[in-house]
């Protein structure tokens, strides 16, 4: 069957999650922060996973900017890092995270070999639009799908059908990707022919559905999923 329609996960799979952090970190006065950035971003997305999953367990929805919120506190607490201005500075750095820097050229390829792409975030719109304009990945983008338009994140089941209703097209029609091992088990449980791209080289999550390829960064994937 051929595949047309590729949709991605947002942060961690094409804009890097630990970018504010460690840019935040680079910049003058931020001494403290320099000192534990990695625990800090490692400790913030974690974080930020857990709430949303916790939310999602107890039918207790919330904008995703309020689990990135509460993820920051968590770590920056964590980490006995106390101070407003930092905070605020994290978070700004939030909407402008830079994309990996394989994503245009792949997407590019995507496009030009007749693809529709699309992401798939448990991001609200308004974050997401931060993010692909700074990235400038609007025009190689067909649409752009938050979890706000069904008020649970991932891995809910009506999270992944807003991309078939989107594009009418059936779950085996569209290839998933994304770098959270549990989001692509939940787009192949769906139907969906899934790509885990493992940056971090970690071994497979224990659930019920496994993602069928897996990769260690973007660039191979036009290559992958159309012939």
């Amino acid at each position: 069957m051929t595949i047309r329609t590729c949709i991605f996960d947002a942060y961690g799979t094409l804009f890097d999650v630990a970018a504010a952090a460690r840019s935040a970190a680079a910049e003058p006065g931020s001494e403290a922060l320099a000192a534990v950035w990695p625990v800090v971003a490692e400790n913030w997305r974690r974080k930020q996973l857990e709430y949303s999953w916790l939310r999602a367990v107890m039918g207790v929805h919330c904008d995703f900017w309020q689990v990135t919120e509460d993820g920051l506190d968590w770590a920056m607490e964590a980490s006995h890092l106390a101070d407003p201005d930092l905070r605020a500075r994290l978070l700004a750095l939030y909407w402008e995270l830079a994309a990996y820097p394989e994503v245009p050229q792949m997407l590019a390829a995507l496009k030009a070999r007749g693809m529709q792409t699309a992401i798939l975030s448990n991001g609200s719109l308004a974050m997401l639009d931060g993010a692909v304009r700074s990235a400038g990945i609007g025009a190689l983008l067909d649409d752009v799908l938050s979890v706000e338009s069904v008020g649970v994140f991932k891995p809910h089941a009506r999270v992944y059908a807003l991309v078939t209703e989107r594009f009418a097209c059936r779950p085996d029609e569209v290839v998933f990707v994304s770098s959270n091992g549990w989001d692509a088990a939940g787009a192949a449980g769906f139907g969906f022919r899934t790509v885990w791209v493992n940056r971090a080289g970690l071994p497979p999550d224990r659930l019920p559905a496994t993602p069928q390829h897996q990769l260690s960064n973007l660039s191979q994937l036009p290559d992958l999923i159309v012939s």
